[in-house]
Order: structure tokens, then C-alpha cells, then sequence
């Protein structure tokens, strides 16, 4: 299943970081995030709780910029 969320990021490069740290995240097989539209959509893994994950996948990309924000 994808879903598609809106993100606060600052950058191109932040987003790409940001990309990279959602695709590691446990419970997501695939994700891309615009810079220029300021969205992610986020492909979940077959039985992957989408609110955990989405937890799980914001404190990621804070870690890549502390104020990132996504609506969930």
C-alpha cells in the first residue's frame, strides 16, 4: 500500500537524507520524498502497521533535520 503525506524540509539534500533514512525504517519497501511539492510517499511493507511505522519513520528523518514535521 502507498500513501502520500505532506513534509516540512528545508532542502533538496535534506530530502534525499530523508529518503534514505524512510527506506531503512522497519515496515517501509519503498519511499520518495519531493522537495519541491513538500511530500513523501511512503510504500509500506505487506502487514506493516501504518502508524508505527509512520512513528518510526518521522523520528528518522528528525534525526536529518530536527524541525522536520509530517502530517499524518
Amino acid at each position: 500500500m502507498k500513501k502520500t503525506y505532506r513534509i516540512e524540509v528545508d532542502c533538496a539534500s535534506c530530502a534525499a537524507l530523508m529518503e534514505d533514512a524512510a527506506r531503512k525504517t522497519a515496515g517501509v519497501a519503498g519511499c520518495v520524498v519531493n522537495f519541491m511539492t513538500q511530500k513523501m510517499e511512503v510504500e509500506f511493507a505487506d502487514g506493516a502497521d501504518e502508524g508505527k511505522v509512520m512513528k518510526d519513520v518521522l523520528k528518522a528523518c528528525r534525526k536529518v533535520e530536527s524541525d522536520c514535521e509530517i502530517e499524518l
